[in-house]
């Protein structure tokens, strides 16, 4: 468990309340744009990799190495400075993030390979975790008490949204842009690097520990009051992120498989479909009760399933379509039940590390699954290797279904305040 001990306080200088106000606004939606552009930044590459495939000449497994790398230096990174801005201060932390970022997204336009993109991917992984944590949790300490949830909904919205907006602006650019692989981390390079100047004006809400270094240690910072709540909903999360990395890393050869006349265009959609299917379903549930909507969400994989399949027994891509949005639901839902669980009973001394946790959780259901689904698309075929991970998913769900339906049970008809509704 982490030894962190530090809790927000406000270093706004005395003054007009107003003015500390819309400093702290202004924080906020900073913030809440940090996540935005990296998890868009994430997700840029996912329309792109048809054209690596074709200029380079990678199979899907290589694919899925690539996308992989970015997940795993995620991981690492998550490990080891999950903690990092609960000691040294949000502000220092994500402005050096942020700057690393700009550098990766560089790196990655001058990519000419496949090991030129993977060492660019592993850079911005590990800036996208040493930076969503530390932004998680600034949100969470920069909690409006005539807004309350709201911090936890940005939480919850703010990733799945920034993805689908990073998938929605690179296929346009493949469209409409001049050598859209370079274009569209030129702009995103732009991007973080103004953010990262623009941090260092924002209100610093934790103060400085000393032995930050302490922290760079490998380890979860789980406290007692979540790891029940993180056990129970496990299982959820790591069948609802399995689908995620899916459709992020194969689903582009699956409509290309489906269709092979597609415009290159539709290639990337498909996880466009997922990821804003998942931002809405967010909002569209952000006053349900946090288990109805995680319990909902594994009910929703089995016919996002066999929706999807459905195109490869000659439904065509409508269905495979549906089935990403389906998914993308389910994701969505699972998403938002859990995450608002874990916040509402969360001690504000742990944010950062205990959001890293879940991260890290999330990331290794997302990647590993999708590496091993390279390796079998490469031995089996991707048809045979959908029907595989759709039949595992499907498991997966149907076992959180039943962790979930007995941590109803054990709660009700006692009223929790995770369960009061998101403002």
């Amino acid at each position: 468990m982490s030894d962190v001990v530090s809790g927000p306080v406000a270093h706004c200088p005395v003054g007009d309340s107003r003015a500390r106000g819309k400093n702290r606004a202004a924080s906020f939606g900073l913030d809440a744009s940090v996540l935005v552009a990296l998890l868009a930044a994430s997700s840029a590459p996912t329309p792109l990799y048809p054209l690596y495939q074709d200029q380079w000449g990678l199979s899907a497994l290589a694919v899925t190495v690539v996308f992989s790398a970015y997940a795993l230096a995620l991981l690492s990174a998550l490990l080891t400075t999950g903690a990092l801005s609960d000691r040294l201060g949000r502000r220092p932390v994500l402005a050096g993030a942020l700057g690393a970022q700009a550098v990766a997204m560089v790196l990655l336009a001058s990519a000419d390979g496949a090991g030129s993109l993977a060492a660019a991917r592993l850079l911005q992984g590990a800036a996208t975790g040493v930076a969503t944590s530390a932004a998680g949790a600034a949100l969470l300490d920069l909690e409006n008490p005539r807004h309350p949830g709201r911090s936890a909904l940005t939480n919850i919205i703010a990733p799945v949204a920034g993805m689908a907006a990073g998938v929605l602006v690179s296929t346009l650019l493949i469209r409409f842009a001049p050598a859209p692989a370079v274009t569209v981390y030129a702009l995103l390079a732009a991007l973080f690097t103004a953010q990262a100047i623009a941090v260092t004006f924002t209100t610093e809400t934790v103060d400085r520990q000393a032995n930050g270094v302490r922290s760079l240690r490998p380890r979860l910072g789980v406290p007692p009051a979540v790891r029940r709540t993180l056990l129970t909903t496990g299982t959820a999360v790591v069948a609802v992120w399995a689908l995620g990395g899916f459709y992020s890393s194969l689903g582009p050869a699956l409509v290309r498989l489906v269709a092979p006349n597609a415009p290159q265009a539709a290639l990337g959609m498909i996880f466009f479909i997922f990821s804003a299917a998942a931002a809405l379903t967010v909002w569209v549930l952000r006053r349900t009760d946090p288990l109805t909507a995680a319990i909902g969400g594994c009910l929703s994989v089995l016919p996002a399933a066999v929706l999807t399949l459905s195109g490869l027994h000659g439904a065509g891509l409508p269905t495979v379509y549906g089935g990403a949005a389906l998914a993308g639901a389910a994701f969505g839902a699972v998403s938002r039940g859990v995450l608002r669980t874990l916040l509402d009973s969360l001690d504000e001394q742990y944010r950062a590390a205990t959001l890293a946790a879940y991260y890290v959780l999330s990331y290794l259901s997302m990647s590993l699954p999708a590496v091993a689904a390279g390796v079998a698309t490469r031995h089996y075929g991707l048809r045979t290797t959908s029907h595989v991970y759709a039949v595992i998913a499907a498991l997966l769900a149907a076992a959180a279904l039943t962790a979930l339906a007995v941590s109803r049970a054990r709660t009700e008809p006692s009223s929790s305040p995770r369960n009061r509704p998101l403002r």
